[in-house]
């Protein structure tokens, strides 16, 4: 197991850990008290802090940061200031400190639309900055604690706490002007800005009133707005980072340049759990631009001038690796001890009725295996960070989902403490579960320790396919019993595969359960009486394994929508009928499905050799359905023409940000369906780059059509859910096209064996 892999568990705070054996879900909801303090310099400084046992995660920020990398203004002036707040000056600038990062997925949008809806201001005016790195302030129960932004969570858990934070600051003002005007503060409106008295046409700005409003009480309860008079949640809204992502000036970890700074490029061991022997650094330190070579238990660096000396000389190092125990390892090796895991007793995660005797009385018996490989991340952005180790201080570079994590981590390899260690917090490239890791941070760290002055560590695209935190490849193995009529009677679900809870947090592993990895599969939308889930844990040896767009819902709903049409298919039941008849306990479920047959033309004849699909997917508090439209050639090619998605993910905040995710999950979820897959060969990872690791082609991009469906219920996340429901709906079209059944991902090499 490698040093990375260890580390994320080891930063956890105790507090995380408590957190984490609490038992508390990921989706837990966060409770929240607020405090109100005079801002330093004056002005009213609002804050709501998270009970340390169900705590919002994560940091973001958008251009208030300096091109420079410095802490933000409310750092340098509050450095002991609440989790997450809202800050208003003299001036009337509104600043939101939030506790999420910016991945692309929209929250640096839709966050302050949340403020700004409730405290009555322009969404334009909201300015944004870092909350600092804080485990306690900022922990998410969910993580055992941890800091982290991730798990289509972002909105869900900011929903309540956000809205309450600009009422109250809006409760407040209001207040204010009323003990001014010496009226009642039920004759006084808040608006764009401004409290204003209509009977005697007075108003005065929010600026004018913060003096006075620092020195009033805190409302207890606070009224929130009731959705009829929203004037920004559920309108389309442009994102408000678009602009400086299209100019160039938005900064990712990537661009960070610091005077002096170093660069350097990693040569991690091949072989996963192998350590380094032997180097020869001499061919290295003949490239002009070279350094130093820095060696570490598993792997070596070249420190250089810049970027392309470092890999020049990272590419003449003559390099000897122990392979240890592992230099065998293969795909083919894991396939087979999960299979073998299957035999073993598994925690149960789910159990209704009595299946085993149900499935024996059953009139048809329905078995299946599925196996999903490992996956990688591969984000737009490669894996960087950038570190300054000095006696006095550390600081950290580096775009990531876990700033709590990185600072945790930075404290423990430079044996400072943890105030001398500073995060700089960037744009993220693509997250995808990815940043979340400290593996990458680690390895910097180390590697600063021996420069003199600051060095940017960059992993090339191959380092970063072949040691990834990779998504775990899985074994289902499923049964199911039909009546006469071909209703389900008995399921019977084993899930075999790695725990990545019991990494983040243990606590949330109960009775050898993993919640993430049975998730979807331990609760079926379907109306089935009998029913077992149950799950045996197997790491893939030395492999480490990591949260992926999605884990436990993206392989699950895979499982189970490619078995329910399984079903379908025994009983001569069209899928869409078939499932509408089982989903009578979930008519959220039952209404996605319905408008997303409806918009794709259920029934409707389509020519030889292309076939519809379809899946419903339940998870983060949303509800999908997915019809996919393919044709499949005589070669066994598969294409993608069109992707219909419905979506009740309760309340939109910006349609336009769901929109865009789904549709950058459709194309995520695509891209791991037909290609996604990594092997392994006498320990090795034999992929390198997207020549091998392939990604879905601009021009293979198929039609996606979005319907959001209008709800009144909290909002649920959508980050993840468009990649989760698409695999088993492109799958099941494949079926429809060529009567062959998917149950081994990814599908390309099974459909051109067979054709």
């Amino acid at each position: 197991m490698s040093q990375g892999f260890l580390e994320v568990g080891q930063a956890l705070t105790e507090d995380a850990r408590q957190a984490g054996r609490s038992g508390v879900s990921r989706r837990a909801f966060l409770k929240f008290g607020m405090t109100l303090g005079a801002a330093a310099g004056g002005g009213l400084l609002l804050g709501f802090t998270l009970p340390a046992a169900a705590q919002t995660r994560a940091v973001a920020r958008r251009s208030v940061i300096g091109g420079d990398g410095t802490s933000p203004a409310h750092e340098r002036e509050h450095p002991f200031a609440p989790n997450a707040f809202v800050k208003i000056d003299r001036r009337g600038q509104v600043t939101l400190i939030m506790p999420k990062v910016e991945m692309g997925q929209g929250v640096y949008t839709s966050i302050p639309m949340l403020i700004a809806e409730e405290l009555e201001v322009p969404l334009q005016s909201v300015m944004l900055e870092h909350a600092p790195p804080n485990q306690k302030a900022y922990g998410d129960p969910g993580f055992g604690g941890a800091q982290m932004t991730g798990g289509s969570t972002s909105i869900r858990h900011m929903w309540e706490p956000m809205r309450h934070a600009g009422a109250t600051a809006r409760t407040v003002l209001v207040a204010a002007a009323a003990q001014r005007w010496k009226v009642d503060a039920a004759s006084i409106n808040a608006e764009n800005g401004e409290v204003v008295h209509a009977a005697s046409g007075r108003r005065i700005a929010y600026g004018q009133l913060v003096d006075a409003a620092a020195a009033l009480p805190v409302p207890t309860t606070v009224e929130l707005k009731d959705p009829k008079d929203f004037k920004l949640i559920g309108v389309p809204t442009q994102r408000l980072d678009s602009p400086e992502k299209v100019d160039g000036t938005a900064r990712f970890g990537i661009d960070v340049r610091l005077p002096g700074m170093a660069y350097a490029v990693i040569v991690n061991c091949p072989i996963h759990g192998g350590t380094l022997a032997s180097v020869d650094e001499a061919p290295a330190k003949r490239v002009p631009g070279v350094y130093q070579v820095v060696k570490l238990d598993d792997a070596v660096a070249v420190v250089a001038k810049h970027t392309w000396a470092a890999k020049s000389g990272a590419q003449a190092l003559d390099i000897k690796w122990n392979g240890g125990e592992h230099a065998t390892l293969s795909s083919q090796q894991l396939s087979a001890n999960m299979a073998q895991a299957a035999q073993r007793n598994a925690g149960v995660a789910h159990k209704e009725g009595d299946a085993a005797h149900a499935l024996e009385h059953a009139k048809t018996r329905v078995d299946a295996v599925y196996e999903q490989p490992l996956l990688a991340h591969a984000t737009m952005e490669p894996m960087n960070c950038t570190v300054h180790m000095r006696s006095d201080g550390c600081d950290i570079w580096v775009g990531t989902q876990g700033p709590g994590l990185v600072r945790d981590v930075g404290a423990k390899i430079s044996g400072l403490p943890a105030e001398k260690v500073t995060v700089h917090n960037q744009f993220l490239g693509g997250g995808f579960g990815r940043r979340i890791e400290v593996d990458t941070v680690t390895q910097a760290l180390k590697i600063a320790k021996q420069v003199n002055g600051p060095v940017k560590v960059l992993w090339t695209r191959e380092e970063d396919i072949q040691h990834d935190m990779f998504r775990p490849c899985y074994y289902d193995k499923l049964s199911a019993g039909l009546d006469a009529s071909g209703r389900p009677v008995a399921w019977q679900h084993r899930v075999v595969g790695s725990s990545i809870m019991a990494r983040f947090v243990p606590g949330a592993v109960q009775n050898g359960v993993d919640p993430d990895a049975v998730e979807v599969a331990a609760d079926l939308p379907y109306d089935v009486p009998n029913q077992l889930v149950d799950y045996v844990r197997e790491e893939p040896g030395p492999v480490p394994t990591g949260f992926w767009r999605g884990v436990g819902a993206t392989r699950g709903t895979f499982v189970v929508e490619s078995f329910i049409d399984e079903l379908a298919a025994h009983a001569k039941v069209d899928p869409v009928a078939y499932r509408r008849a089982l989903l009578g306990k979930t008519p959220r479920a039952l209404n996605v499905l319905d408008v997303a047959a409806h918009a794709a033309g259920w029934g409707t004849p389509l020519p030889k050799g292309q076939g519809r699909g379809i899946s419903v997917m339940h998870a983060f508090g949303s509800y999908l359905s997915a019809v996919a439209e393919v044709t499949v050639n005589e070669q066994g090619e598969v294409r993608v023409n069109r992707i219909v998605c419905a979506v009740d993910c309760g309340m939109a905040v910006n349609p336009r940000t769901i929109e865009a995710q789904i549709e950058g999950g459709v194309v995520f979820g695509i891209t791991a369906a037909l290609y996604g897959e990594i092997t392994l060969k006498d320990g090795r990872v034999e992929q390198s780059n997207f020549t091998d690791y392939r990604m879905l082609r601009l021009d293979q991009t198929p039609v996606i059509e979005v319907h959001l469906v209008k709800s009144t219920e909290a909002p649920g996340g959508i980050g993840e859910p468009g990649t989760s429901v698409l695999a088993p709906a492109v799958t099941n079209a494949i079926f429809a096209a060529t009567g062959t059944r998917i149950r081994k991902l990814p599908v390309g090499q099974q459909l051109q064996k067979t054709a």
